[in-house]
């Protein structure tokens, strides 16, 4: 919803988790560098706009993104075309990859230090195929409601044995760019299509089948991207004359923010969003020719979103990317291999807390889980899972060793926890293995890999420097997992599933029927009827009409839940000796009765007693006597 409040919250949200990436920054700055950038000013203006960025992206996400992209997919699951549905999903995975910024800056770098080997364009070409690819085979997995693990475990085979044919200069490229194409952009839309989906089509769950989508479009790059490693390292020969350009070249080139460069990347961004936006379009009103619904908020949703997304990025440009590279760098010519670790671990720690499409699924994870997915609880365990991967990953380019055997020893664990974990978390655990990877994590990363490999002797960027990004979108998998498993084992329930026990804890009360007497109560919530073994009272009100009103109040306030108004004629003493010449009188008086718990009965009349002064000079009586063998009464499942 659109509102202050809103945005206000997901302000004070955002900067609290900026906090870790400014505190690491610092740590290592001063403790371990032990000089002060001289661009500091610059560094926190640039971090307090990633803060607002962010907030502003999130809220469009909310009011435009989602609603749109579940709208569409709820339309097409009731048009029944699935053609469409699918055509839709490759459209959608095509367009807003190969505009990505991330896979921009991964391809450019590749091309660069591949010799002329690898062409940039293509290979973004490649990956965008792949994802839309992904995205009809996920959808296809919906319709059919087919377990996911089954195609997963499928896509880990064909990803290992098509490393076995690989050169080994494309591996951890192709694993690399398994993480970046899923950006803060595509994440959100992708999930609210794989939700949508799920949630229209019957007999799907939004939990098990709505998520995956996101998986899929980080398994299928690393399959087409080997293969086209195969074909170039095969078919073509290398560019002798094209030289890399050198490290400190690139770490030396400096940012410059003015109207014009600020211009260029809003028009970037929208540049980067309008194909989501002309796909969302064609098939609104030209395939299924219906306007959109609530197109105002859907237009402000979009226009918060590139906003949002251009603050956050001029933001991590002013505030973060120069100061990571020049750290990386910098740790690289430390003796201690143990700081390059603990600076991995913590930057990939605090980034992916500060990763606004993480953020995006974990808060759609907790609405459509009944809450029992705990969405901060869920980035923490994805976090975790990306620092130990980065760690790891450092370790590898540091002392050496081939990445394939990591990434398969990774796998073996992913699969083997797919048959511990409850079913419910497998789908969100292979998506975060995605979500994790994007708009502020792949620079630092790709930084901090190409640093390493560039500075350490015996490596080759090119074989050693990517693959970091790789370990950041493996381990949140099986640490996701983990946590599916701690949950599961602690008890953890959603809020349905707490309202399920208390009902089967009153079911459960019931007694032998032939022994005992049992009340039949209408449980209003559940709108259903069970019989309990429990103790019920009549409880009478006779006071003057004037009075009723305020009996009711008093009853009520004590915790009757209703009545049987009866009218009623009553004489005092005085009037006993001669009643004749009274007992056609009008009704004068109001007889209130409820039945109710046995526990409650004080209570109320206690409220009647205090509110009326019946035992003072207030007229009326009151009185109570147990019943049994209630039938027809109604009463809410909070008051049983």
């Amino acid at each position: 919803m659109l509102n202050i409040a809103t945005f206000l919250q997901l302000l004070k949200e955002s900067f609290r988790d900026l906090l870790p990436i400014i505190l690491v920054i610092m740590f290592f700055q001063l403790a371990i560098i032990q000089t002060v950038p001289s661009n500091w000013l610059s560094t926190a203006i640039g971090l307090a706009i990633v803060g607002v960025g962010l907030a502003v992206f999130l809220l469009g996400l909310e009011v435009g993104v989602f609603p749109v992209g579940e709208g569409l997919a709820s339309e097409f699951a009731h048009k029944g075309s699935t053609f469409w549905i699918l055509l839709f999903g490759f459209m959608i995975g095509f367009g807003t990859t190969i505009a990505e910024p991330a896979l921009i800056v991964i391809a450019d770098k590749a091309a660069s230090i591949s010799s002329g080997r690898i062409d940039a364009t293509i290979l973004r070409t490649v990956v965008a195929f792949s994802v839309g690819f992904a995205i009809v085979l996920g959808v296809w997995r919906i319709i059919k409601g087919h377990p996911i693990q089954y195609y997963i475990i499928t896509g880990y085979l064909l990803v290992v044995s098509a490393t076995a044919f690989a050169p080994k200069e494309i591996v951890g490229l192709a694993y690399d760019l398994g993480g970046v194409t899923t950006s803060t952009v595509t994440v959100p839309l992708v999930a609210a299509l794989g939700i949508g989906l799920a949630s229209t089509i019957k007999g799907r769950n939004p939990v098990l089948d709505g998520f995956g989508l996101i998986a899929f479009a980080s398994l299928t790059p690393m399959i087409f991207v080997q293969f086209y490693g195969i074909a170039v390292y095969h078919l073509i020969d290398p560019n002798s004359s094209f030289l890399p350009p050198a490290i400190e070249e690139i770490q030396n080139v400096k940012m410059h923010f003015d109207i014009l460069s600020i211009l260029q990347g809003l028009a970037g961004v929208i540049t980067d969003v309008l194909p989501i936006l002309g796909v969302i379009l064609f098939f609104q009103y030209i395939i299924l020719k219906k306007p959109i619904d609530n197109l105002k908020n859907v237009i402000i949703g979009f226009g918060l979103v590139i906003l949002g997304l251009d603050a956050f990025i001029v933001g991590l440009e002013m505030g973060l990317f120069s100061v990571g590279e020049t750290m990386a760098y910098e740790l690289t010519r430390y003796d201690s291999d143990f700081i390059i670790y603990s600076f991995g671990f913590l930057i990939g720690f605090s980034t992916t807390m500060a990763e606004p499409a993480l953020t995006a699924i974990a808060r759609k994870a907790k609405e459509i889980s009944d809450e029992k997915i705990n969405d901060f609880v869920l980035r923490l365990f994805v976090a975790l899972g990306v620092a130990i991967g980065i760690s790891l990953g450092a370790y590898r380019i540091v002392v050496g060793g081939e990445i394939v055997y990591y990434i398969m020893a990774g796998y073996m664990f992913v699969i083997v926890l797919t048959f511990l974990a409850p079913k419910y978390i497998i789908p969100i655990a292979y998506d975060s293995g995605g979500v994790t990877t994007s708009t502020v994590t792949v620079p630092l990363v790709a930084a901090l890999g190409l640093g390493l490999a560039t500075n350490i002797p015996g490596r080759d960027p090119l074989i050693d420097g990517f693959g970091l990004i790789a370990f950041a979108s493996l381990f949140p998998m099986i640490t996701v997992m983990l946590y599916g498993i701690i949950t599961e084992s602690m008890g953890i329930k959603g809020e349905s599933e707490k309202e399920e026990i208390q009902l089967n804890e009153l079911r459960h009360a019931i007694e032998d029927v032939n022994n005992m007497e049992l009340s039949t109560i209408t449980v209003a919530d559940a709108n259903s009827r069970h019989s309990y073994l429990m103790s019920f009272s009549a409880v009478h009100i006779i006071v003057p009409q004037n009075k009723k009103e305020e009996a009711l109040i008093a009853a009520r306030d004590a915790g009757a839940r209703g009545v049987t108004i009866m009218s009623a004629h009553g004489m005092g003493l005085e009037h006993m000796e001669n009643f004749y010449n009274r007992l056609h009188s009008d009704a004068t008086d109001a007889n209130l009765m409820f039945i109710t718990q046995t526990k409650k009965v004080d209570d109320i009349i206690r409220a009647i007693i205090t509110k009326l002064d019946i035992t003072g000079e207030g007229r009326g009586l009151t009185f109570a006597y147990p019943v049994s063998h209630i039938k027809g009464l109604r009463l809410k499942l909070h008051d049983l």
